[in-house]
Protein backbone atom coordinates (compact mmCIF):
# COMPACT_ATOMS: atom_id res chain seq x y z
CA UNK A 1 0.00 0.00 0.00
CA UNK A 2 1.21 3.47 -0.86
CA UNK A 3 1.37 5.72 2.16
CA UNK A 4 1.66 8.77 -0.09
CA UNK A 5 -1.17 7.68 -2.39
CA UNK A 6 -3.67 7.09 0.42
CA UNK A 7 -3.95 10.77 1.31
CA UNK A 8 -6.21 12.87 -0.91
CA UNK A 9 -4.78 16.16 -2.22
CA UNK A 10 -6.61 19.08 -0.59
CA UNK A 11 -7.55 21.95 -2.92
CA UNK A 12 -7.03 25.31 -1.14
CA UNK A 13 -9.35 28.28 -1.62
CA UNK A 14 -8.57 30.31 -4.73
CA UNK A 15 -7.56 27.20 -6.68
CA UNK A 16 -9.83 25.46 -9.18
CA UNK A 17 -9.23 21.85 -10.16
CA UNK A 18 -10.88 19.79 -12.87
CA UNK A 19 -10.56 16.10 -13.73
CA UNK A 20 -11.39 15.22 -17.35
CA UNK A 21 -10.78 11.52 -17.97
CA UNK A 22 -7.13 10.95 -17.06
CA UNK A 23 -6.16 14.66 -17.24
CA UNK A 24 -5.98 16.78 -14.09
CA UNK A 25 -6.04 20.56 -14.65
CA UNK A 26 -5.29 22.97 -11.80
CA UNK A 27 -5.61 26.75 -12.02
CA UNK A 28 -4.47 29.20 -9.36
CA UNK A 29 -3.16 32.70 -8.79
CA UNK A 30 0.26 31.93 -10.30
CA UNK A 31 -0.94 30.12 -13.44
CA UNK A 32 -2.37 26.91 -14.84
CA UNK A 33 -0.87 23.41 -14.94
CA UNK A 34 -2.07 20.01 -16.13
CA UNK A 35 -0.94 16.40 -15.76
CA UNK A 36 -2.03 13.25 -17.58
CA UNK A 37 -2.37 10.44 -15.04
CA UNK A 38 -1.29 6.93 -16.19
CA UNK A 39 -4.09 4.48 -17.12
CA UNK A 40 -3.20 2.18 -14.19
CA UNK A 41 -4.51 4.83 -11.78
CA UNK A 42 -7.99 6.29 -11.28
CA UNK A 43 -8.51 9.95 -10.32
CA UNK A 44 -11.62 11.38 -8.63
CA UNK A 45 -12.45 14.98 -7.73
CA UNK A 46 -14.85 15.26 -4.79
CA UNK A 47 -15.59 17.60 -1.85
CA UNK A 48 -12.59 19.93 -2.21
CA UNK A 49 -9.95 17.28 -2.79
CA UNK A 50 -8.53 14.98 -5.46
CA UNK A 51 -8.23 11.29 -4.58
CA UNK A 52 -6.00 8.86 -6.47
CA UNK A 53 -6.53 5.07 -6.37
CA UNK A 54 -4.95 2.18 -8.28
CA UNK A 55 -7.18 0.27 -10.73
CA UNK A 56 -5.62 -3.09 -9.72
CA UNK A 57 -3.06 -4.45 -7.26
CA UNK A 58 -0.10 -4.99 -9.61
CA UNK A 59 3.31 -3.68 -8.61
CA UNK A 60 3.30 -1.23 -11.54
CA UNK A 61 -0.13 0.17 -10.56
CA UNK A 62 0.98 0.68 -6.95
CA UNK A 63 4.11 2.49 -8.13
CA UNK A 64 2.07 4.79 -10.38
CA UNK A 65 -0.38 5.42 -7.51
CA UNK A 66 2.08 7.21 -5.25
CA UNK A 67 3.79 8.97 -8.14
CA UNK A 68 0.49 10.28 -9.53
CA UNK A 69 -0.64 11.58 -6.16
CA UNK A 70 2.71 13.36 -5.69
CA UNK A 71 2.45 14.92 -9.18
CA UNK A 72 -1.05 16.24 -8.44
CA UNK A 73 0.14 17.66 -5.10
CA UNK A 74 3.04 19.36 -6.94
CA UNK A 75 0.56 20.96 -9.36
CA UNK A 76 -1.49 22.38 -6.49
CA UNK A 77 1.58 23.71 -4.66
CA UNK A 78 2.98 25.15 -7.90
CA UNK A 79 -0.08 27.26 -8.72
CA UNK A 80 -0.39 28.53 -5.13
CA UNK A 81 3.18 29.23 -3.93
CA UNK A 82 5.50 28.17 -6.77
CA UNK A 83 8.94 26.60 -6.57
CA UNK A 84 12.41 28.05 -6.09
CA UNK A 85 15.98 26.73 -6.37
CA UNK A 86 19.00 28.73 -5.26
CA UNK A 87 22.43 28.27 -6.81
CA UNK A 88 25.76 29.65 -5.58
CA UNK A 89 28.83 30.40 -7.68
CA UNK A 90 32.28 29.94 -6.09
CA UNK A 91 35.54 30.92 -7.78
CA UNK A 92 37.64 33.98 -8.50
CA UNK A 93 36.03 35.99 -11.30
CA UNK A 94 33.06 33.64 -11.62
CA UNK A 95 29.78 35.54 -11.97
CA UNK A 96 26.31 35.51 -13.50
CA UNK A 97 23.97 38.18 -14.87
CA UNK A 98 20.55 38.17 -16.52
CA UNK A 99 20.30 40.06 -19.84
CA UNK A 100 16.75 39.88 -21.20
CA UNK A 101 15.90 36.22 -21.83
CA UNK A 102 19.51 35.04 -21.48
CA UNK A 103 21.55 34.16 -18.39
CA UNK A 104 25.18 35.13 -18.99
CA UNK A 105 27.62 32.96 -17.04
CA UNK A 106 31.29 33.84 -16.69
CA UNK A 107 32.78 30.64 -15.25
CA UNK A 108 36.46 30.68 -16.14
CA UNK A 109 36.11 29.47 -19.71
CA UNK A 110 37.65 31.41 -22.61
CA UNK A 111 34.13 32.59 -23.46
CA UNK A 112 30.94 33.54 -21.64
CA UNK A 113 28.27 30.85 -21.53
CA UNK A 114 24.81 32.08 -22.60
CA UNK A 115 21.92 30.04 -21.18
CA UNK A 116 18.53 30.72 -22.79
CA UNK A 117 15.89 30.99 -20.05
CA UNK A 118 12.99 28.58 -20.81
CA UNK A 119 9.36 29.75 -20.93
CA UNK A 120 7.61 29.66 -17.56
CA UNK A 121 10.88 30.11 -15.63
CA UNK A 122 12.18 33.30 -14.02
CA UNK A 123 15.83 33.70 -13.13
CA UNK A 124 17.13 36.44 -10.83
CA UNK A 125 20.68 37.30 -9.81
CA UNK A 126 20.50 39.42 -6.63
CA UNK A 127 24.30 39.12 -6.31
CA UNK A 128 26.74 38.22 -9.10
CA UNK A 129 27.52 34.96 -7.26
CA UNK A 130 23.90 33.94 -6.59
CA UNK A 131 21.25 32.62 -9.00
CA UNK A 132 17.59 32.12 -8.04
CA UNK A 133 15.44 29.98 -10.37
CA UNK A 134 11.67 30.27 -9.81
CA UNK A 135 8.56 28.95 -11.53
CA UNK A 136 5.30 27.06 -11.06
CA UNK A 137 6.39 23.73 -12.58
CA UNK A 138 8.59 21.77 -10.14
CA UNK A 139 10.13 19.62 -12.88
CA UNK A 140 11.06 22.63 -15.05
CA UNK A 141 12.59 24.54 -12.13
CA UNK A 142 14.71 21.54 -11.11
CA UNK A 143 15.76 20.78 -14.69
CA UNK A 144 16.77 24.40 -15.33
CA UNK A 145 18.80 24.54 -12.10
CA UNK A 146 20.50 21.24 -13.00
CA UNK A 147 21.40 22.48 -16.50
CA UNK A 148 22.91 25.68 -15.08
CA UNK A 149 24.88 23.66 -12.50
CA UNK A 150 26.12 21.32 -15.25
CA UNK A 151 27.88 24.19 -17.09
CA UNK A 152 30.60 24.03 -14.42
CA UNK A 153 29.81 21.70 -11.56
CA UNK A 154 31.64 22.08 -8.26
CA UNK A 155 35.03 20.42 -8.04
CA UNK A 156 36.16 18.70 -4.82
CA UNK A 157 39.60 20.29 -4.32
CA UNK A 158 38.91 24.03 -4.13
CA UNK A 159 35.10 24.00 -4.36
CA UNK A 160 35.02 26.16 -7.49
CA UNK A 161 31.96 26.01 -9.72
CA UNK A 162 28.17 26.25 -9.52
CA UNK A 163 26.44 24.41 -6.67
CA UNK A 164 23.02 24.32 -5.06
CA UNK A 165 22.76 26.59 -2.00
CA UNK A 166 21.93 23.66 0.30
CA UNK A 167 24.49 21.28 -1.25
CA UNK A 168 27.57 20.12 0.67
CA UNK A 169 30.70 19.58 -1.41
CA UNK A 170 32.92 16.88 0.09
CA UNK A 171 36.42 18.35 -0.07
CA UNK A 172 39.47 16.26 -0.95
CA UNK A 173 42.98 16.81 0.25
CA UNK A 174 45.51 17.78 -2.42
CA UNK A 175 48.82 16.13 -3.24
CA UNK A 176 51.43 15.75 -0.55
CA UNK A 177 55.14 16.37 -1.10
Amino acid sequence: MSRVGKKPVAIPSGVTAAVEGQTVKVKGSKGELSFVVPDLVEVKHADGSIAVTPRNETKQARAMWGMSRAQVANLVKGVTTGYEKKLEINGVGYKAAVAGTVLKLNLGYSHDVDYAIPKGIQIATPKPTEIIVTGIDKQKVGQTAAEIRKVRGPEPYQGKGVKYADEFIFRKEGKKK
